[in-house]
């Protein structure tokens, strides 16, 4: 009682499903925004120069590919400033010196005059440097010049990526490329603000917090749907569960949602079938094995109140009946642990070679009595002597079964057929009766344990009534192939296949049994 009190005080603080799905998703939510800004502010400096670059490599080679016609060139470099809000200069060089032969203010600065003064620089580096100079620079505007201090450069001065999220003063790009149009030299220079940020990494900044505070209402929300439609047929489930625990085999486990639940609530509803009929079947037992107990025990008690108490009835019959009723309970006793060892897996194989067609000579040996007393009528129909590997005890206990159930079973000409069939390498022994037959609906559960085709009990005429399921038990250790064929009102077949033992085993068994019959 205690120890089952502790456990409902630990289930009750352990975290439920709909909370553990908030954690979870809260947790991923978490990484997202995280990745987010990182990304989004972090690295706003980087991609931010990156797409500066491409963008001024992009208009100049729009620029070079129209070099060939000034008028359509300078009309490209008017369009690019325009687009991409460049100052774009196209020059003419001529012994070194450059003519600016078209000149635009795209980036709304004031910067044309002081870089103007710095083309010589730009031409110069870009001559030593494969005709490209990429330069991002600091401007100070409330200068009339500028110190040409590089930031970076793709000669590999200076940081390659300058921080200027947070740049107070002016920082553009220089960019300039040379270019040779039938032996006349031009340069396009272009010039690109990066600075300011500051306005742009303030509204990413409140615009990621918004994003936050959104995706965390979206989470409660989703959280509640989702928690809804997975754990309500979980609980569902849980809730029937508790009444199969308690008893209720009738249980309906009828959940419905995604298809886990669906494969787990056809599971339990097969289970529920499955711990019904076998409370069905073990009720069953307890009513039979209580009648065949009764029924010997009755009787022992009687005759011997009989000889106790009455002069002259201490007789041979009166002992035998005794003995007779005492080897049935004895009989009911160990089929019952036969079949418990069997079913357990504890009673194990002693596999040997051995003829399985004098088995069933010696088997119908048992019943000489039964039919010389009672008219029994039992046919034994084999043209060879066949030999297979199994353990013998166990595959004769095996027809002595089936013969018992053959008995029990058959019609009032009392007729029973044991035929062996053999083929290449397996043998067949089937036993055949002339009783009632089989249904169909029954078919498949005779083998199961407890399972009476006759729902009404009634004494075995011989056996003790356990017979089938021992047989199933014995054949499937063996790995045997078994069934039964049957037509309502004309009998049934019960039959199984052994594999043949090799020739050598074969041969053995025979001149045993030659020497044996000379002997």
């Amino acid at each position: 009682m205690n120890g089952s009190g502790v456990q409902r005080r630990s289930d009750k603080y352990r975290i439920t499903i709909k909370w553990k799905l908030l954690v979870i998703i809260i947790i991923f939510i978490v990484c997202v925004l995280l990745s987010t800004w990182f990304f989004q502010m972090g690295m706003l400096s980087y991609f931010y120069q990156n797409a500066t670059f491409r963008a001024l490599d992009e208009s100049a080679d729009a620029i070079e590919e129209l070099l060939y016609d000034e008028v359509a060139a300078k009309n490209k470099a008017h369009e690019n400033s325009r687009e991409y809000y460049f100052d774009i200069w196209l020059l003419k060089i001529s012994d070194k010196t450059g003519t600016v032969i078209f000149g635009e203010n795209g980036s709304g600065g004031e910067y044309l005059p002081f870089i103007t003064n710095k083309m010589e620089i730009v031409y110069e580096q870009a001559k030593r440097n494969s005709g490209t100079y990429i330069a991002t620079i600091p401007l100070d505007e409330s200068k009339e010049s500028f110190e040409f201090k590089v930031l970076k450069d793709n000669r590999g001065r200076g940081d390659m990526f300058p921080d200027i999220t947070n740049y107070s003063g002016h920082i553009g790009t220089l960019h300039g490329r040379i270019v040779n149009v039938d032996g006349q030299e031009y340069m396009i220079l272009q010039y690109a603000n990066l600075t300011p940020l500051n306005s742009i990494f303030t509204m990413l900044e409140q615009q990621t917090l918004l994003i936050g505070v959104a995706m965390c209402v979206f989470v409660f929300l989703l959280v509640a749907i989702l928690s809804k439609f997975i754990t309500k047929p979980i609980v569902s489930l849980n809730e029937t569960a508790k009444q199969l625990a308690a008893g209720n085999y009738d249980a309906d486990f009828s959940a419905r949602g995604y298809r886990e639940i669906e494969e787990l609530t056809a599971t339990l509803n097969y289970a529920s079938r499955e711990l019904s009929k076998n409370d069905r079947l073990q009720k069953e037992l307890i009513s039979n094995v209580s009648h065949d107990l009764r029924t010997p025990l009755t009787m022992i008690k009687g005759y011997s109140e009989v000889m106790r108490d009455i002069p002259g009835e201490n007789t041979p019959e009166n002992i035998q009946v005794i003995i007779d009723e005492t080897t049935r309970l004895s009989e009911l006793v160990n089929d019952m642990l036969d079949l418990s060892k069997i079913q357990s897996g504890t009673r194990t194989l002693q596999k040997e070679a051995f003829s399985i067609t004098q088995t069933v000579r010696e088997t119908l040996h048992r019943y000489e009595k039964l039919i010389m007393q009672d008219g029994y009528n039992i046919e034994f129909q084999a043209e060879d002597d066949v030999s297979v590997i199994a353990d013998r005890s166990m595959i004769l206990q095996v027809v002595y079964n089936l013969i018992n159930n053959a008995i029990n079973y058959t019609g009032e000409n009392k007729c029973v057929k044991v035929v062996q069939s053999v083929s290449v390498d397996r043998v067949r022994i089937s036993v055949t009766d002339t009783g009632e037959g089989i249904s169909a609906e029954d078919m498949g559960e005779i083998w199961e344990r407890y399972y009476r085709v006759d729902k009404v009990h009634k004494r075995a005429t011989i056996g003790t009534g356990l017979g089938l399921s021992i047989v199933k038990g014995v054949l499937e250790a063996h790995g045997a192939s078994f069934g039964v064929d049957s037509i309502p009102g004309n009998g049934a077949t019960f039959w199984f296949e052994l594999e043949r033992a090799p020739e050598p085993y074969a041969f053995d068994a025979q001149y045993d049994n030659d020497i044996n019959g000379e002997l």
